[in-house]
């Protein structure tokens, strides 16, 4: 009977030691990829990142996957700061944007009429990444084709965590949303 249990206590001793080798390769895989990731969004950054003034009211276009840059050229809270972004409920806590003020922007982009789910008036750049909501920061933004506002979506959640984790900074996270989310997008699917 001793080496039975022999046996047993070795077989347990490996699987255990298996176990744990699989848990640190995927553990070191996954920061190595996190690493990746980071440089090759410090690589997108744009060096001289501002916000434009809305130029235009009326017949905007969606370009894309992108709203019109006159009509929709991105606004922020200027005084949003990371500590108060990375509170749990800041979001909730801004998010104000009346029915009327989504109409006029699905006027201003010359939809007449959609069905529910089709379209979301977005925050082109999200309110968990600063942006105000300031009809210049809204857009109607579509589901489909993807990626859509349910893509959109991951983005803005992946760049909060990485500005929360210290990762990248609040304008650069502003940047990646608002210029590169699409190339944000892919290397997150990846």
């Amino acid at each position: 009977m001793p080496s039975a249990k022999r046996k047993t206590s070795r077989h347990a001793v490996l699987s255990l030691v298996t176990i744990a080798a699989v848990l640190g390769i995927t553990y070191g895989v996954q920061q190595y990829q996190s690493a990746q990731q980071i440089k090759k969004l410090h690589q997108l950054v744009t060096k001289d990142f501002h916000l434009d003034q809305r130029t235009k009211t009326a017949d905007c276009k969606v370009n894309g996957d992108l709203p019109d840059h006159a009509c929709t050229p991105g606004a922020i809270f200027t005084t949003a700061i990371k500590d108060q972004i990375c509170q749990p409920g800041y979001s909730s806590s801004v998010r104000d944007v009346p029915q009327s003020v989504k109409n006029q922007v699905y006027i201003e982009y010359a939809i007449t009429t959609h069905i529910a789910g089709q379209y979301e008036v977005d925050h082109f750049i999200s309110l968990e990444l600063g942006g105000s909501n300031d009809i210049a920061n809204l857009w109607p933004e579509a589901a489909n084709p993807i990626p859509g506002f349910h893509e959109k979506d991951k983005v803005e959640n992946f760049l909060h965590d990485k500005l929360c984790l210290g990762k990248i900074n609040l304008t650069e996270a502003q940047d990646l949303e608002s210029n590169h989310w699409l190339e944000v997008y892919k290397l997150i699917q990846k």
